[in-house]
């Protein structure tokens, strides 16, 4: 499709700024605005710390909860690294794409100019305004392909790239395209148990069948084929699995997979013909001591034939993650090897259906696949912050670990990777009993009475799934490091006394 060029537009005047007016049942807030509050308990031995779990949309002050009355409230810190400096070089590439006047700047680097307006080129009407194609812009595209065979050495080819509005697009894509069929002829997906709970809404959503699969907590969440059979095995009673999806780093549960297996999975699912999908968002978040991150591509070509030519793998990233976590761009993309040219025809008609995904997403994506390079003018400073960010992860990774399993009746298990940890906790029979009454999860209850006493919030284990009679919540570890050390210590003391309470 031919673009037309944009006209210059003339420079538009400054808008004079218009204070808002605060709002009269929060006072306090308009100074941090667009922060979620959460309640306190009066008397509440605990003062008020910050929040642990952020959620994607901030809480509204005529919320119910935050309109019980005889609370106060204590208002959360977003969680997560504050926003990188307007020198960080991806989002400022980004930047200069959305006001090229920022060309002309000559405080800012030379490469980052070069990169914005190699993308600009590449957009229609040289604007990220304008649709791209479908699966994504090509230069894009091209360096993504580029990217991953640098990280695998491995050929990718752009066309196998198809560019997505975050991983989850690419997700739902996928997974509408693999679903048919009715009755036991319906496709089963295999998720893992504890899981992200995309996969279990999508499946639901695409009224396709789920087979659980259970990590072994015991073995540091570790993934068992014989338990990938007994799911297939059972699965085959009432539907036809088709589905095996893999979540490397795990979230929630924080493992990282070993290339062992992997290897052994590539071969369950060559053995069973099972379409792969492979979550890799986090591959950059890697932080035990002998862990790393192996692409389940990467493994599937080192095997070789038969397996590197037959599995059908889609495999998965977002600039969501890793050490950018920009989840608000939504961008994205899959990698698709050994699909048949006919269902791949078919997944470019459905991607088609949403136009493309956001071009600012795509942009991001871009500066990180294709990064500063030595020599480049921001290659130091891109690296230092880099570094800093993940070798900070690792810190507060040890750090949660270590403060959880100081606590009696909490197990945590290293997090090896990703942002959370997923520790497991005793709940004594009371504590079920008056869950129970109030028509809650145990661990639900725990959080709500941990939220409504302290003001942290954590996520049910029950959210994501797990073994019967166990219970956990999935906490971040993404606040700043002391403020999570405070908050740590806060939940085990919470813990104790909730203990004490139910005993």
């Amino acid at each position: 499709m031919s673009h037309i060029p944009y006209p210059s537009i003339p420079s538009v005047p400054k808008v004079p700024h218009v204070p808002v007016s605060p709002c009269p049942s929060i006072p306090s807030v308009p100074k941090v605005p667009h922060v979620p509050v959460f309640p306190v308990s009066p008397g509440s031995p605990y003062p008020s710390v910050p929040m642990s779990y952020c959620p994607h949309v901030p809480m509204s002050p005529r919320s119910p909860i935050s309109q019980r009355p005889g609370l106060t409230t204590c208002v959360c810190p977003r969680v997560s690294r504050p926003p990188p400096p307007i020198l960080s070089p991806p989002p400022q590439v980004t930047a200069l794409c959305l006001y090229p006047e920022l060309l002309k700047e000559p405080s800012i680097p030379e490469d980052a100019k070069k990169r914005a307006r190699r993308l600009l080129e590449a957009c229609g009407g040289n604007s990220v305004g304008a649709y791209s194609a479908s699966p994504g812009i090509q230069l894009v595209r091209g360096d993504v392909a580029r990217f991953i065979q640098r990280r695998d050495d491995v050929p990718s080819k752009p066309e196998d790239i198809f560019l997505s509005t975050g991983a989850s697009d690419a997700i739902v894509s996928i997974l509408k395209l693999l679903v048919s069929g009715e009755g036991k002829s319906r496709t089963g997906v295999l998720i893992p148990i504890p899981q992200y709970p995309l996969y279990s809404a999508a499946i639901a959503e695409l009224s396709a069948v789920q087979l659980n699969y259970y990590l072994d907590e015991e073995h540091c969440w570790a993934l068992d084929v014989a338990e990938l059979r007994r799911a297939v095995t059972e699965g085959r009673r009432h539907c036809c699995p088709r589905v095996l999806c893999i979540i490397n780093p795990g979230n929630p549960t924080g493992q990282v997979q070993s290339r062992q297996c992997i290897e052994d999975v590539i071969k369950f699912a060559f053995e069973e013909k099972l379409f792969l999908m492979a979550d890799e968002v986090y591959q950059d978040n890697v932080y035990a001591e002998g862990s790393s991150f192996h692409s389940f591509k990467k493994v599937l070509f080192e095997m070789g034939p038969p397996y590197s030519e037959v599995v059908e793998l889609a495999s998965f990233h977002s600039v969501s993650k890793g050490f950018m976590g920009e989840c608000g761009f939504r961008g994205g993309y899959v990698e698709v090897v050994n699909m048949d040219p006919e269902v791949k025809q078919q997944l470019s008609k459905l991607v088609s259906v949403r136009l493309c995904p956001p071009v600012t997403g795509q942009i991001l994506l871009d500066a990180i696949v294709d990064p500063p390079q030595p020599g480049d003018p921001s290659y130091d400073l891109f690296m230092k912050e880099k570094k800093a960010v993940l070798s900070t992860l690792a810190q507060k990774a040890r750090l949660t670990q270590e403060i959880f399993n100081k606590c009696p009746g909490i197990h945590c298990n290293p997090v090896q990777g990703a942002m959370y940890s997923f520790p497991r906790i005793e709940l004594p029979p009371r504590a079920l009993a008056a869950a129970k009454e109030q028509g809650q999860a145990p661990d639900m209850f725990f959080c709500m009475k941990l939220l409504e006493e302290t003001g942290i919030c954590v996520v049910p284990g029950s959210g994501f799934g797990q073994r019967e009679g166990t219970f956990h919540f999935r906490m971040t570890i993404l606040p700043p490091t002391e403020k999570l050390k405070v908050l740590l210590e806060k939940l085990s003391s919470f813990y104790a006394k909730f203990i004490k309470e139910y005993s």
